[in-house]
């Protein structure tokens, strides 16, 4: 009679295939670990690079589109704030109430593509912030002022007036209000507009809260300002320069932009 054998594994062998999966586990474990951790920081800093381009994108286009001359920067610890009024519509006058003639309530003019309405406020000819940024803006005389009626090619103002200098070009622009962007020390970027003019450009809080249009911006306010702001003159245009610095997981990167703001008269 023959006897059967069984067959298996010894301990000792178990022990060792288990050693042998565990070190393969702890290989493969930490590939797909470090795999995962370059992954999310990769996307981490192309979703950072996505946001940067974006602001700036946004902000050289609403630059360029910025009233001439309506352009001023202020500057603290807390925060970097450029503030313009964007053009909503330009176009000719045919005849408008300027100095030195008679002040009057209406006048002639060309209407543009985009149309006038009762919210808007016609400005000829501004050659420095502090003509457009008026709490209570001049009744009888001045660059900006508000619009009544329009009838026609007919615009009517709200009182007798009349605009302080004529355009060379005899155009005038429609504004609607101020827009400003601010690089705070936090690192956010910042817009804010609907909260009026007013004659002393608005710090951050006396906005509101803006729309945030951008994070990790790592710029020292106090020595390394993001905007830099060159007026215009009678033969060149102003210039707006960017240049903020982000960070994110450690790496460090800096756009060194320029934006040209046309001095159309």
């Amino acid at each position: 009679m023959r006897l059967q054998t069984n067959k298996g594994f010894t301990l000792v062998e178990m022990v060792t295939v288990i050693i042998i999966l565990g070190i393969l586990v702890v290989g493969v474990s930490s590939f797909v670990i470090l795999g995962t951790r370059i992954f999310v920081e990769s996307s981490s800093v192309d979703q950072v690079l996505s946001q940067s381009r974006f602001v700036i994108e946004r902000m050289t286009r609403e630059l360029r589109n910025a009233l001439p001359n309506s352009i001023r920067v202020a500057s603290s610890s807390d925060a970097q704030c450029i503030e313009f009024m964007p053009i909503t519509a330009s176009a000719s006058y045919i005849s408008l109430p300027i100095a030195p003639d008679s002040a009057t309530d209406s006048g002639s003019v060309m209407l543009p593509a985009q149309g006038i309405n009762l919210a808007h406020k016609m400005v000829i000819y501004p050659l420095s912030p502090a003509q457009l940024y008026q709490d209570s803006p001049s009744t009888t005389q001045g660059r900006i002022f508000d619009v009544k009626q329009l009838s026609g090619n007919q615009i009517e103002f709200n009182n007798a007036l009349r605009f302080d200098e004529a355009s060379p070009q005899k155009r005038y622009f429609i504004v609607n209000g101020a827009v400003s962007y601010c690089f705070l020390s936090r690192g956010d970027i910042r817009r804010y507009d609907g909260y009026g003019v007013q004659t002393t450009q608005p710090t951050p809080a006396q906005m509101g809260t803006g729309a945030l249009m951008g994070q990790h911006v790592v710029n020292n306010l106090g020595s390394e300002e993001p905007i830099h702001y060159t007026p215009g003159t009678l033969v060149n245009n102003a210039v707006v320069q960017l240049s903020p610095r982000f960070e994110v997981n450690g790496q460090t990167f800096q756009y060194q932009h320029q934006v040209q703001v046309i001095n159309v008269p």
